[in-house]
């Protein structure tokens, strides 16, 4: 499957900014099942490349002159549906057993968790099962939770979004010994939904290696989703996040469209083949 991503983030301000610097892990790298044909990220300030301690390509975006907005828009094409490689690993696995304040563990969370320990439950088979019961305790909820919302108070409060069931899923999956990471992306949809960046987690399965589970959808990653950073959480893979100086009032735009540029998906090929036996 070929995709095509168009992220664009626009930020303006009531008062002049003196000074502004940001973090950018907005470029997708050659793994997991991509390949990127082109990409490009466009700033109205001064970019520096850099690879973060978890392997993220990262850039440091700095605007240090009067301005009143900032403009980041990061564009490209990626092919999906590719052989899964985890060959481009920074960071030994355990470190992704190590809880953060997104992801820190709660009495709740513990009980919920026990429910899929043992041996014959550390597999792809109990992890979905595990998926399928954080998606009944924490429906699918907009504006309940925001971004500094930890995995126990969404649990708690029985609502939240991609982020909060990502850190649910890697809590759990940290208290059951697994090592588990956050991954921010973008999702296709034949309908046009969903047009925002996503996310979801990868868990350390012994057997098999890394194996990303969406959990908002209650499903393995496919070619529809296209991975651009991973960290022990949202913090340490989100597309966008930096300090300014001045400013006064903040008012923030962000728009993401993926389209298919192939004229027919693998769904479709299968079904086209089907008709003709």
């Amino acid at each position: 499957m070929l995709l095509t991503i168009e992220h664009r983030t626009c930020y303006e301000y009531s008062e002049p900014l003196q000074y502004t610097i940001q973090q950018l892990r907005l470029t997708p790298q050659d793994n997991f099942g991509q390949r990127v044909i082109k990409w490009d990220i466009k700033v109205n300030g001064q970019l520096a490349r850099f690879n973060d301690a978890f392997g993220n390509v990262t850039h440091t975006l700095v605007l240090d002159k009067p301005h009143w907005q900032i403009s980041i828009v990061a564009i490209g094409e990626v092919e999906t549906e590719l052989p899964i490689s985890n060959s481009n690993d920074s960071l030994p696995v355990e470190i992704y057993l190590r809880e953060t304040a997104l992801t820190a563990s709660s009495a709740a969370l513990k009980k919920f968790s026990l429910k899929f320990k043992g041996k014959e439950n550390q597999g792809e088979v109990a992890l979905d099962k595990m998926v399928d019961a954080i998606i009944l305790q924490v429906p699918y909820s907009k504006g309940i939770t925001n971004a500094q919302t930890s995995a126990a108070e969404a649990f708690e409060k029985k609502a939240g979004v991609c982020q909060d069931h990502a850190h649910i899923f890697i809590a759990c999956c940290r208290l059951l010994g697994l090592p588990a990471r956050y991954v921010s992306g973008y999702l296709f949809t034949q309908d046009g939904s969903l047009m925002e960046s996503h996310g979801w987690a990868d868990v350390w399965l012994k057997e098999s290696g890394w194996q990303s589970f969406d959990v908002s959808n209650q499903c393995h990653t496919s070619g529809v989703h296209i991975r651009l950073a991973v960290g022990l959480d949202y913090h340490d893979a989100c597309p966008v996040s930096g300090m300014r100086n001045g400013g006064g009032v903040e008012n923030m735009e962000v728009s993401v469209v993926v389209n298919q540029t192939e004229h027919t998906n693998q769904a479709q090929k299968i079904q086209q083949i089907q008709s003709q036996q």
